[in-house]
């Protein structure tokens, strides 16, 4: 696990449940392919019926690789028509064919996603500038990090911001049987709940590598299934400027932005991030709890 992990709660904001989302929906269901995405890289892996990838399916990195070692190619935004859902904690459903990647709550409105927190070193300094700008933001967490930084995890709760699962230990979920995968999701839960008392309402896969067996479970618990459309790879370390570019020129109405505070140096994604939100604000963008 890299050096600087920790895990997370979840809080719940104002006027979530009247919140919408678009979910991708695509004419055959989800065709046997699962996305995935190395902090903000991707491959696509075929998938048998369980979740778990055929023989072929080699992912193109692993929680805290260093940018020398990971390999892949960018991750293509979801181009398919969408139609819009409430994101709410109601009855369970049929499972989604496709996780959230866009908000739909009007012009201007963006959602900021920080991910593999909490960091010791990097989470403290996103949770001021947040708080400089007076700007809400998902943290996606993974559950033994939670155990590891539970005081971290209920200062991001205590600033105001929403907490979600990130698996225990940031695992493909496409290469585990079914048990395993809900086990994943569920030991994740439980961390967050002990650390501040509340339980996760969505979930978001490591890599973006989603499987049908994690969306029936979210599904069954009500967690709100999120990816992401705008992906500047700060995993990769690309430099400060680059990061920058990518969210500006790729951002619109209703963009999920992915940003991570763990998995190892991510001084530069802070760095973006001082410049990045304020030239959004100044752009009239405002940034939403998905």
């Amino acid at each position: 696990m890299p050096d600087d992990l920790a895990g997370a709660p979840n809080w719940r904001g104002p006027s979530v449940g009247r919140r919408r989302v678009l979910v991708i929906a695509a004419d055959s269901v989800m065709a046997g392919l699962a996305t995935v995405a190395a902090g903000g890289c991707s491959n696509q892996i075929p998938m048998t019926t369980d979740g778990a990838p055929r023989a072929s399916a080699s992912p193109s990195g692993s929680r805290g690789l260093t940018p020398a070692t990971a390999s892949a190619k960018p991750r293509p935004s979801p181009r398919a028509p969408a139609r819009p859902v409430r994101a709410v904690k109601s009855a369970p459903g049929p499972a989604p064919t496709q996780p959230v990647y866009y908000l739909d709550d009007g012009p201007r409105v963006i959602a900021l996603t920080i991910d593999d927190g909490p960091s010791p070193v990097y989470t403290p300094q996103v949770l001021r500038l947040l708080e400089k700008y007076g700007v809400r933001a998902t943290f996606s967490m993974i559950g033994e990090s939670v155990s590891s930084y539970p005081a971290i995890v209920r200062d991001v709760a205590a600033a105001g911001h929403t907490i979600i699962n990130h698996t225990w230990d940031h695992a493909d979920l496409t290469r585990l049987r079914a048990a395993a995968q809900r086990a994943e999701i569920a030991r994740a839960t439980d961390a967050i709940h002990a650390a501040t008392g509340e339980r996760p309402r969505m979930f978001r896969a490591p890599y973006g590598a989603w499987s049908r067996e994690a969306l029936k479970y979210c599904a069954s618990e009500r967690l709100l299934p999120l990816d992401w459309s705008v992906d500047p790879r700060d995993w990769a370390r690309p430099g400060v400027s680059e990061i920058i570019a990518t969210i500006m020129r790729t951002t619109r109405s209703g963009s999920i932005i992915l940003e991570h505070d763990g998995g190892g140096d991510r001084s530069q994604t802070v760095a973006a991030l001082q410049t990045v939100i304020p030239r959004l604000l100044d752009q009239g963008y405002r940034f939403a709890i998905p």
